[in-house]
């Protein structure tokens, strides 16, 4: 397989290559961004890009500790589907149970791009072009209905 060593950098060649991709870009209110490192502004809710051997994917991830306040918030993602589909242009999956790479429950929403590599360069404008919309309608969908989620947490 793979080194660990080669593995860490692929992937920080890949991010730091899709953060030069991405710089130009503003978010919906004209701000700058670092798109690979998203602050949703609300505690324990993160937009996380991830790349694997096998696949590349995005995902709203909530990580509260609290079951009940994971639940309320997941619950208020689910009462916007209908409108996040609109931004999003295609449906999601929608995890309530779930666990991160730890083993920590979160409740995980989610696209994936399934049959690429991040150690396989040649993969990367496929993933990069995955990644880029779907980051960008995130941050559109957030611009509009983030005052929703404050004071969930």
């Amino acid at each position: 397989m793979y080194s660990r060593i080669a593995v860490s950098k692929a992937k920080k060649a890949f991010w730091t290559a899709f953060g030069l991709y991405m710089k130009p870009v503003p978010t919906a209110e004209g701000q700058k961004v670092r798109w690979q490192n998203y602050k949703t502004g609300v505690k324990n809710v993160y937009f996380r890009m991830d790349t694997q051997f096998n696949k590349a994917r995005i995902a709203i991830e909530i990580t509260h500790p609290d079951e009940d306040i994971r639940a309320l918030l997941f619950d208020q993602f689910e009462q916007f589907k209908g409108i996040m589909h609109q931004f999003l242009k295609e449906e999601w999956a929608w995890e309530m149970h779930a666990k991160d790479e730890f083993g920590k429950p979160i409740s995980r929403i989610f696209k994936e791009l399934p049959k690429v590599n991040v150690m396989n360069e040649e993969d990367w404008p496929a993933i990069i072009s995955f990644l880029k919309p779907r980051i960008i309608a995130l941050d559109v969908f957030w611009s509009e209905f983030r005052h929703a989620f404050e004071g969930l947490t």
